[in-house]
């Protein structure tokens, strides 16, 4: 079904009701903005044209169901968010712990996923796919591999834009400032406020939407803005339904019916976890089972009003260093501060386990998630390499990106980056291969091989089940990752691999001598 409705001033989109459900639950539906809504150039021509009010024309396909029920078609929206008006802020993250050893030399938003891009590319994309183009970056740990593709990407001439920016803020230590580094997520975009703040001034920014750089959606910012603008609210937390085995792990929260948040409390546990249990049976539309998601999460993805953003950290929660766990719980009491549930697909990638989960989901038919989509692409660093090359292969379910050669090798539900080599008689089970950054040309490999040396890449007759390979890596001939002893966590970094929830993960640049066995 496709659909273009009109816009109310509670809500973005209409959502629609199914048969049986109560008015109750539909006001609360439109007032937290469940659905979709393209950007606001685009709903003014398709709804009504020039004018402010009007009638939207639906179109229903031969898909269209029963549960496809009651969508107004009056509008009275006054207020329209102004992309240009819309400055975003990335926050490149702590030290990566639990993303170990993956960020032992890179920061967080610098890990590959999906083959050929990078975490920072999913924040990056979206803003510029919603039409916020004045963005700034803020890295802090092992950021050089970062700043390189950033640059590589958005500053070097990869994507254009012309009145927009992106500018990369380092920690630096301040003159009244003994310690650099931050110390929360508030505190990196204090630290910067005085550049903030003269860049807002100069460039009419109205609001502010801070993002993380360690997740996997798709989301058109421009809709959580606007419901932002709709609610008159002063912050707006973008949430997400989630179920008991991961709640601990989030800032959750609780609102009423009007959408207003009454509480936020991070990551709960025990007692305090069971309080924030909440009914989401409103959600029953996108969700089969509303007992598996008894909590809703912040997606750590805020929108707030730019006075509103330098008065909480210039004046009047200056001593608070983080959003989720000091100054939220506090601003709920203060301020008007509104949820917005987002309902697609949204996995946060904090965990060894969930990045590989997330990027081997990416080769299920059909995926839950795809980087490609013709109207919101996901950018990444130009690399201009060619066609992957694949010689008597057998490969079901997989992901291959360009640069790779591959020759009488078997590979199945894997994810295999940019110019990866794999040789005759390897087999490749459930891998996350992140491939290389560099070519070493057959002359070299054939002369690395004849001094007994391992080329970078994975030798012949090499098995490998249930692994991470980071970049660079050189795996030699007839070995065997298989973890069959189901170790859950073990180090041996001086053998080139750790063990992270029972995934055996190949460290960058690691070595692994012919005929070893892990």
């Amino acid at each position: 079904m496709q659909f273009m409705m009109p816009l109310d001033t509670n809500a973005c989109a209409q959502p629609m009701r199914r048969a049986g459900e109560g008015a109750g639950t539909e006001r609360l539906m439109e007032r937290l903005n469940i659905g979709g809504m393209t950007q606001e150039k685009a709903l003014r021509k398709r709804c009504f044209g020039d004018g402010v009010t009007g009638t939207a024309r639906c179109v229903f396909t031969s898909d269209a169901d029963r549960d496809t029920l009651h969508l107004r078609t009056q509008c009275s929206r006054k207020n329209y968010a102004d992309a240009s008006q819309v400055s975003a802020v990335i926050l490149g993250g702590g030290t990566g712990v639990e993303l170990f050893p993956l960020t032992s030399t890179r920061a967080t938003p610098a890990v590959p996923v999906g083959g050929c891009y990078r975490l920072i590319d999913i924040p990056m994309s979206n803003c510029f796919n919603s039409g916020i183009n004045k963005i700034f970056v803020m890295t802090q740990f092992n950021s050089a591999s970062l700043n390189r593709h950033i640059h590589h990407t958005y500053l070097g001439g990869g994507i254009n834009f012309t009145d927009g920016s992106v500018q990369v803020l380092a920690a630096t230590q301040m003159p009244d400032e003994p310690a650099g580094w931050f110390q929360g997520t508030a505190d990196a975009i204090r630290k910067f406020m005085w550049i903030l703040e003269d860049h807002y001034n100069q460039n009419n920014i109205e609001h502010v939407i801070i993002l993380c750089g360690d997740q996997l959606y798709r989301m058109n910012y421009m809709e959580l803005v606007q419901k932002h603008v709709d609610d008159d609210a002063d912050i707006t937390i973008s949430c997400a339904p989630i179920d008991g085995s991961r709640a601990s792990d989030y800032g959750l929260v609780k609102f009423d019916n009007s959408g207003r948040v009454i509480q936020f409390f991070e990551k709960p546990e025990g007692a305090d976890l069971e309080s924030m249990k909440v009914d989401t049976s409103f959600l029953s539309y996108a969700i089969d089972d509303k007992q598996k998601y008894p909590y809703i999460a912040s997606m750590g993805i805020y929108v707030l009003k730019k006075d509103v953003l330098l008065d909480i950290l210039k004046s009047k929660y200056a001593h608070l260093q983080d959003f989720g766990s000091e100054i939220l719980p506090r601003a709920v009491l203060e301020h008007n501060v509104k949820a917005c549930v987002f309902t697609e697909y949204w996995e946060d990638i904090g965990t060894i386990k969930s990045f590989f989960d997330a990027n081997l989901a990416l080769t299920e038919q059909p995926p839950k998630f795809e980087f490609y989509d013709p109207k919101t692409p996901f950018f990444t660093s130009p690399r201009y390499l060619p066609p992957a090359r694949l010689e008597k292969c057998k490969i079901k379910d997989a992901i291959i990106s360009d640069g790779c050669s591959f020759s009488e090798c078997t590979i199945e539900h894997s994810v295999i980056g940019i110019c990866s080599r794999v040789s005759i008689g390897c087999e490749l089970k459930d891998t996350m291969m992140m491939g290389s950054d560099l070519y070493e040309t057959e002359e070299e490999t054939s002369k690395l091989l004849f001094e007994g040396k391992v080329p970078i890449g994975i030798g012949e007759n090499t098995k490998i089940r249930n692994c991470i390979i980071d970049m660079n890596a050189r795996i030699g001939r007839n070995v065997v990752i298989a973890n069959t002893q189901g170790v859950q966590e073990a180090d041996h970094p001086e053998e080139g691999y750790y063990i992270r929830s029972g995934i055996v993960v190949i460290l960058k640049n690691a070595t692994i001598k012919n005929g070893t066995v892990i």
